[in-house]
């Protein structure tokens, strides 16, 4: 704080002293003889109310709030306007009360007036122009000392400039920029911040040869977003820099203050996508920090990244509970966290009386209920361990949240949950049912803050664990086949990060404590309680495989066999977002999260259902299961009653 009133006291003294030169070599340069010394012995009377004038308009046009190492046209624009501004007062001074009607003289005139706009411009931009330039030059000077990998870099406009930058102020480093290939073969020759653009992308081998005679042999290609988008032709950039053995990097982020750029390998997955949804940063901020949160399932693909995600938006303490110690041990040595305030909790959510001291421990303020068994040929088999874990194991996860005082529970559910065919969908469609049940309890108990409990769905997740993917990746490397379980088969698809941040959007939206973003819509008469992330429009898994093989560099059925393994035990065609009885609910202002107002059953009769769950699966009695699940779920009878057993995993890819 001291440090930043000690430069806006410099920054005013400078433009102060700006001022009086302004007016002072005004006076120099338009009088002479007489004129001048007249003019000259009146300026102890004329500066001092002008130059605290002068501070006023400055301060109004924000000029002592930049940093002049950023100076800009922004800037630049500022200070003309104030300029602007100061000329016109001294006009205004000079006709009307200094005017010659009046005195007999102009003190100033139009031309001196004139004159003293173009050097206050001048002393007031100048000296922030050259201070930058100073700063740039260290700068340059630093970034080509530690300049150790010679690199193409990958992209055009806006999105380079913003990277060259990012390496000249060391927020990228070791990079050292010989050339840019751009999409837009008119910017061929051109210079962006004193790089030239040596190409397009089709030339990639040829400037690669050439850098590599001249001495400069390329060792990285860095891709900048725009580089990456669909009429860019990435396909064709990763398959010759795959073939050339160079490696291919992307920017993940790159903001405007140039501190946010990262890089990171580029992998054939950030290609298969449409363009991710925005995410509303500061609404996230805002929900999460000073913020205490637990995450079941917390070592797993979805929960591990919804943890890195609350630190990152101001989590004050995140507790992760997982029953596997290599998973647990995983997640709390990640580097993302190594400074944050997450602990681990060895805790099996069947365990009731275990989970609940944890909770009761911890007390946390928001519980993301990730833990679930979900890969849908061994619950097929294993019908019994999908109830424990997914139904009996959620509603542990919901009584100690509740228990526990906390604001929200949010439990991940899928898109399969809706006219179930599985034994995955149909225990998570039930949990979201016993969680809704419980949220309506919630809503009419007389505490002045209940619980809120609601559910999320979203389908596929790339690079998550029985993603199609790396399995996809692992076949192709090994020469194939590939195999596909059915050739019209589709699936929605979406990045782990932009899941786990539509997850906190939709936790957001559902908190109570959050009323002024709650629901407003006039005819609704219930709280959502369920929130769908909008995936775009689904992929048909055969495309996905043949332009994988193509992003290896390998043409499908000429180099690498596609092979139809079958439809697997509780898998469709394509999957669905909503079920026809769930009335939708709109969300204003709130991009890639759907909504739909809850459908469940009375308490009582819920809990007759679980505990007849609870019989069969002691039993050993999946028919007696099975009932219940059709009575609860009515359109879980239509689902095909004759399956074939699961064929192995290794012969057929998860969908």
């Amino acid at each position: 704080m001291q440090q930043r009133i000690y430069k806006s006291a410099v920054m005013v003294v400078h433009d102060c002293v700006a001022t009086v030169l302004a007016v002072t070599l005004t006076f120099v340069f338009r009088f002479n003889g007489e004129l001048l010394a007249e003019r000259l012995h009146a300026l102890p009377i004329l500066l001092p109310p002008f130059v605290a004038f002068a501070a006023l308009v400055y301060g109004r046009f924000k000029l002592y709030r930049t940093k002049w190492r950023f100076a800009s046209l922004p800037d630049l624009a500022g200070i003309v306007k104030a300029a602007s501004v100061l000329a016109f007062t001294l006009l205004v001074v000079d006709y009307v009360l200094v005017s010659a009607d009046m005195y007999g003289f102009y003190f100033f005139g139009k031309i001196a007036i004139a004159l003293y706009w173009v050097l206050q411009i001048f002393l007031l931009g100048g000296t922030r122009l050259a201070f930058r330039y100073l700063k740039y030059s260290r700068s340059r000077q630093s970034q080509a000392r530690g300049a150790t990998t010679p690199t193409l870099l990958l992209g055009r406009g806006r999105d380079i400039e913003l990277l060259l930058r990012a390496i000249e102020s060391g927020s990228v480093r070791r990079l050292s920029p010989k050339g840019i290939l751009s999409p837009r073969i008119n910017e061929t020759g051109q210079i962006m911040r004193g790089i030239p653009v040596l190409g397009g992308f089709a030339d990639l081998e040829r400037v690669v040869a050439t850098l590599a005679a001249e001495g400069s042999p390329v060792r990285r290609l860095v891709a900048v977003p725009n580089a990456l988008t669909p009429e860019a032709g990435p396909d064709d950039l990763i398959a010759r820099a795959r073939r050339l053995g160079v490696p291919l990097s992307r920017v993940t982020s790159l903001g405007e203050g140039m501190r946010d750029a990262e890089l990171a390998p580029l992998e054939i997955e950030d290609l298969l996508l449409r363009p991710t949804v925005s995410i509303d940063r500061p609404r996230l901020e805002r929900f999460l920090k000073g913020t205490r949160v637990i995450v079941t399932g917390g070592g797993g693909s979805i929960g591990s990244e919804i943890v890195a995600r609350a630190v990152a938006f101001g989590a004050a303490s995140v507790l992760v509970v997982e029953n596997s110690e290599p998973a647990l041990h995983g997640i709390l040595s990640q580097p993302a966290i190594a400074t944050a305030d997450v602990t681990g909790a060895l805790c099996d959510i069947r365990d009731r009386e275990r989970l609940h001291g944890v909770f009761a421990a911890f007390r946390p303020d928001y519980v993301f209920h990730a833990a679930a068994l979900k890969q849908v040929p061994y619950l097929e088999r294993d019908w019994s361990e999908g109830i424990k874990t997914n139904v009996l194991g959620s509603i542990n996860v919901a009584d100690a949240t509740v228990a526990a005082s906390a604001r929200a529970m949010v439990m991940i559910s899928t898109d399969k949950a809706i006219e179930p065919v599985s034994q995955l969908g149909v225990t998570k469609r039930l949990a979201e049912m016993v969680a809704q049940a419980l949220d309506a309890e919630q809503a009419a108990a007389p505490q002045e803050k209940p619980t809120r409990l609601i559910a999320v769905r979203f389908g596929n997740v790339l690079g998550s664990v029985g993603s199609v993917v790396p399995v996809f990746k692992a076949q192709i490397a090994r020469g194939g086949p590939v195999t596909v379980t059915d050739a019209e088969m589709v699936r929605y698809f979406m990045t782990v990060r932009e899941a786990a941040d539509l997850v906190l959007t939709a936790a957001s939206h559902g908190d109570r404590e959050g009323r002024s973003l709650a629901l407003t819509t006039p005819e609704s008469d219930q709280r959502a309680a369920v929130y769908v992330l909008k995936m775009g429009q689904p992929v048909r898994i055969l495309d996905l495989a043949e332009r994988m093989i193509r992003l290896a560099g390998f043409e499908p059925g000429a180099d690498i066999e596609v092979v139809f393994t079958g439809s697997r035990p509780g898998e469709r065609l394509n999957e669905i977002l909503f079920a026809r009885e769930e009335p939708r609910v709109a969300l204003d202002g709130i991009d890639g999260v759907m909504a739909a107002k809850p459908v469940f059953a009375d308490r009582s009769v819920l809990e007759g259902w679980i505990a007849a769950l609870k019989r069969a699966v002691e039993t050993g009695d999946r028919e007696a299961a099975d009932r219940v699940f059709e009575t609860a779920i009515p359109d879980y009878r239509n689902r095909p009653k004759c399956v074939p057993e699961p064929k192995p995993a290794s012969a057929t890819v998860p969908a």
